[in-house]
């Protein structure tokens, strides 16, 4: 029997929810953080869904100092997030500074907290070229600070980082996974939007994995 020993970092994204399902029988308990962004509420409302079709304890932290404090496109409201491909010059002003280090700083205290052993972040390949926080140094240097900042050495997972968004689309498929159940938009609105980069990146992955994507677009 595969001990529950792990915290998953949870967005209700296609990457994240992905994970869950994928390492369900190890994760002890899903975290989602809600910084203020566009389209957080709509990424954690399909976070909770999943959680309670899995089974799985599920928790969401406010971290509203965020949006307070810090400037990405992401804190500033639907018309501030660019359309286009996904790729650093468009995708520049989405990022929100250190976002990851402050998040997996919290789920290491909870981990700690709860003789967890693990964390787990969906970052992966195609990222890296945006997010500074997504990259493999970032994710190695974070698990040694986890390790030595926390009395049970704490760990951080992340077997995504070095595989593309089409790859995990492949593993959801072989998963049966509903889609249309997750969200990547960066704009909030009723539908996906289908035209920011995450849309791109979303559409592109989802066609490239031979997956049929039930999910509605406000623009298709």
């Amino acid at each position: 029997m595969i001990m529950k020993d792990t915290l998953l970092v949870l967005s209700g994204g296609l990457d994240s929810t992905t994970m869950l399902y994928e390492y369900r029988e190890r994760i002890a308990l899903a975290v989602s953080f809600h910084y203020g962004s566009n389209h957080n509420d709509k990424e954690i409302a399909f976070a909770r869904i999943h959680c309670e079709r899995l089974g799985v304890p599920h928790l969401e932290i406010p971290l509203s100092f965020i949006r307070d404090f810090y400037h990405s496109s992401l804190l500033s409201g639907d018309a501030a997030v660019p359309d286009g491909n996904y790729n650093e010059e468009n995708m520049r002003s989405t990022v929100v500074p250190f976002r990851n280090g402050v998040m997996l700083s919290v789920a290491c205290g909870l981990a700690e907290d709860r003789g967890l052993q693990y964390v787990m972040l969906a970052n992966h390949a195609g990222d890296h070229v945006v997010y500074p926080d997504c990259r493999p140094a970032f994710v190695e240097a974070m698990d040694h600070a986890m390790q030595a900042g926390t009395w049970n050495g704490v760990r951080l997972l992340t077997p995504y980082t070095h595989i593309t968004k089409t790859d995990i689309a492949r593993r959801g498929k072989t998963l049966g996974l509903d889609y249309s159940l997750t969200w990547s938009c960066y704009r909030g609105g009723e539908h996906q939007c289908g035209t920011c980069g995450t849309c791109h990146e979303r559409r592109e992955a989802l066609r490239d994995a031979g997956i049929n994507d039930t999910t509605v677009y406000e623009n298709n």
